[in-house]
């Protein structure tokens, strides 16, 4: 699913990533963790092709992202879900429309959104509030509208920065569960985190980063 090969990445005169090698296979979940500046967003962007490696392979679902013409981009990220710290919804719109933004684009019928957007609402427990608007939802809903939004396609991969940066341990749990679920239907997660309690809780795979390298991966572990 997702492999990087000797992949370095440079800003300047910063070597944000320094030989990263990782293997992740389909259906798995990960922990990415590490100090802030370890390298864990760099893996991120690199992923979802926001940004290409200085040296080295990236390779999502067979495909060497680095190579991929800009206009081909598109295609990549409908195969993956993206969900960030700062959620990222569309303040004018409400729950059901943000959820449906990106599928509207694929020309879909508005029979077929409303039975995906509904699917998904329902997945993260947010059905009863589709009419609701970003400003009248907490911030744990609001994420559950990001994670929605995210799995809407039905892609085979989930991306996760941070997603509970901003929240409180009793809402990041309850974040975590969904993810779990959503794993558990066979999306295999990415999701990088500082948060401790929560890496120790859910005890998935961990693959740590410091100072731009891989210093462990471990199965069934913990922060550390």
């Amino acid at each position: 699913m997702i492999r990087f090969r000797n992949v370095i990445k440079v800003y300047g005169t910063q070597r944000a990533l320094d030989c990263v090698n990782l293997h992740i296979k389909v259906g798995e979940f990960v922990f990415l963790t590490g100090t802030s500046g370890a390298g864990k967003s760099t893996i991120m962007r690199l992923t979802y092709r926001e940004e290409k490696p200085t040296r080295g392979q990236v390779v999502i679902g067979g495909v060497d992202v680095a190579k991929l013409p800009h206009n081909k981009v598109p295609y990549l990220r409908r195969r993956m879900g993206i969900v960030f710290q700062d959620f990222k919804l569309l303040s004018k719109q409400n729950v059901f429309d943000n959820v449906a933004f990106v599928i509207r684009a694929l020309g879909m019928s508005d029979r077929e959104i409303n039975r995906r957007v509904s699917g998904a609402l329902k997945v993260v427990r947010l059905y009863d509030r589709l009419d609701a608007f970003p400003s009248q939802l907490s911030g744990g809903e609001q994420q559950r509208v990001g994670i929605a939004r995210a799995i809407v396609n039905g892609p085979p991969l989930l991306i996760a920065d941070e997603p509970t940066g901003n929240l409180d341990p009793q809402t990041s749990m309850e974040i975590m569960e969904i993810l779990e679920q959503i794993n558990n239907r066979g999306t295999t997660v990415l999701l990088a985190t500082h948060d401790k309690e929560m890496v120790n809780h859910f005890k998935k795979r961990v693959i740590t980063v410091e100072d731009g390298k891989v210093i462990r991966d471990i199965y069934e572990g913990t922060y550390e």
